[in-house]
């Protein structure tokens, strides 16, 4: 048996990438030099780490169910062996020992039982009458559970740690469920062409997939596999890099894709690669077309953000404003666009400046991911700070310093509702998606939270809005996905999957809903009735 170093620091990186924690991923990997180690991610399976630490805790346990000569013990001998208790030095012979005193404690208990039992058999006919009597001295108490069952509370079941049960009337049926199986690693991301059922895909697989989803595409759903490589000796080799941002041009005949390789991407919609984008200095986390589509922007770890020419695939302008890995940008128009970074600072900045045009600062931790409302006129932010910030092109302080999460806020979605929208005489919302495993959507005119999602047992790490505002999608690493009624609050569908989910999307109708997921899956909900 071996165990090396770079092992070890692999898995631990992809526990961290597939727990959602993609800065402190990238940071171990710098400093544990992860490029540099000649393992292939593509063949290590999701979870891994998980796995290997379950079948340590499967050999312990072994270890303390085994007597010295051999033998088992008759019985299990331990209960809820944490993670922690394993690693204890001496586990096994305290356990063990417990078990004894507990095994001598039963038996000692049966003996008495036994006694007490046959000395008592001659009295048996006035049993019935003593306990009667019993119960009418002692009558139960509202909401409590007797042991027979009908109350008594304190037989009751506490089951908040198990996974959340579906109520029937809001899952989603098998046959409204299609899963989408190719990619060998986590899915961290996806989005639908926006006009067609055309639905793309990024993997730590180091690949990129389109899947047809269209009701006249021959034996239902094909997919296109769009193969990440990079030049190494006059060959093209694969990057081994994740997938880990994607976007699709507003006619939907072009996709941009962000690697881990330090490239972006063109490819058009049959898969050919179309351009390749080169000149960020590392990791690419984020990275979207502009509205007229001959822009793409991009953001990097090399604390940059780039405007590529996407004719020519050439760099316009690359804006070294920040002092710490760039994390996500939004367009507000054409030319001008807002970045976010860990460096707690957002820039706003326009094609043709040699500065920002604006700079916001008020986060005191990570901003993690900033969104334009649809007017641009009003930016949104959300940090590891635990708040969201409403900011304005007109002042510098935050118009709103919205503080109710309770942990990190890991996204954030404007609702297409209000102004400049296609549903106009709508209210416009925010949602914000929190590792407090709430989803909270807010009323950003009067500053405050209308309604808390509550359902998801671990981090959300998605919401998106249908396209006419009326529902919210919600994804969460509990593997469920989530449709709320943006009026009520309300849960009106709910599917499990396979594993934990990275993203949520609509398509252009609003009757599917895409996820992806930890597991290498994908899977398309089909809301029609």
């Amino acid at each position: 048996m071996s165990i090396t170093s770079d092992e070890v620091n692999f898995l631990v990186y992809r526990y961290l990438q597939e727990s959602g924690f993609s800065h402190s991923a990238f940071t171990f990997g710098i400093e544990s030099h992860i490029s540099q180690s000649n393992i292939n991610g593509t063949l290590v399976p999701p979870a891994a780490l998980i796995s290997i630490l379950q079948k340590g805790l499967q050999y312990v346990e072994a270890e303390i169910s085994i007597n010295e000569d051999g033998t088992v013990f008759d019985g299990r001998p331990i209960e809820s062996l944490s993670l922690i208790d394993a690693v204890m030095p001496d586990v096994v012979q305290t356990r063990q020992q417990a078990f004894r005193e507990k095994l001598a404690q039963q038996q000692a208990s049966a003996a008495a039982a036994a006694a007490a039992a046959a000395a008592a058999a001659t009295a048996a006919p006035a049993a019935p009458a003593a306990a009667a009597a019993v119960s009418q001295q002692n009558p139960p108490k509202n909401g409590e559970a007797t042991v027979n069952g009908e109350e008594n509370g304190a037989h009751a079941i506490n089951n908040h740690s198990k996974p959340m049960e579906i109520d029937g009337d809001v899952e989603i049926p098998p046959n409204k469920a299609t899963v989408l199986r190719g990619h060998e690693s986590e899915v961290f991301i996806c989005a639908w062409n926006p006009v067609s059922d055309l639905l793309a895909s990024g993997s730590g697989d180091s690949t990129a997939r389109i899947w047809n989803l269209n009701e006249n595409s021959n034996g239902g759903s094909t997919q296109l596999v769009l193969r990440h490589c990079i030049r190494e000796g006059g060959h093209d080799v694969p990057s081994n890099k994740d997938v880990t941002s994607l976007d699709w041009n507003s006619d939907g005949t072009l996709l941009a894709t962000g690697s881990y390789d330090g490239f972006a991407r063109i490819w058009t919609e049959d898969g050919n690669l179309a351009s390749t984008l080169g000149q960020h200095k590392g990791p690419i986390f984020a990275l979207k077309w502009n509205k007229k589509g001959n822009y793409i922007l991009s953001a990097g770890v090399d604390k940059t953000t780039i405007i590529w020419d996407a004719h020519t695939g050439e760099a316009k302008q690359q804006f070294p404003f920040h002092s710490a890995p760039a994390l996500d940008v939004d367009w507000q128009n054409n030319t001008t666009f807002a970045s976010c970074s860990t460096d707690m600072c957002i820039h706003v900045c326009r094609l043709g400046c040699d500065r920002p045009v604006k700079t916001f600062q008020g986060h005191t931790n990570e901003v993690n991911a900033i969104k334009w409302d649809p007017s641009g006129m009003l930016l949104a932010s959300c940090s590891d700070d635990m708040t969201l910030k409403i900011w304005s092109m007109k002042q510098d302080t935050c118009v709103h310093d919205l503080q109710a999460h309770s942990k990190e806020i890991y996204t954030i979605k404007w609702s297409p509702t209000g102004p400049a929208t296609s549903n106009p005489n709508s209210n416009i919302m925010l949602a914000s998606a929190s590792f407090d495993s709430t989803v909270r959507l807010w009323d950003v005119e009067r500053g405050v939270c209308i309604h808390t999602l509550t359902k998801h047992q671990e981090p959300v790490y998605s919401v998106a809005f249908s396209p006419d505002g009326k529902y919210l999608a919600s994804g969460s690493f509990d593997k469920c996905v989530h449709i709320w009624n943006t009026q009520s609050g309300s849960l009106v569908h709910s599917y499990r999957g396979t594993g934990g989910i990275f993203e949520v999307c609509w398509n252009a109708r609003g009757d599917k809903v895409g996820a992806s997921a930890s597991d290498g899956s994908v899977c398309v909900l089909d809301l029609r009735k």
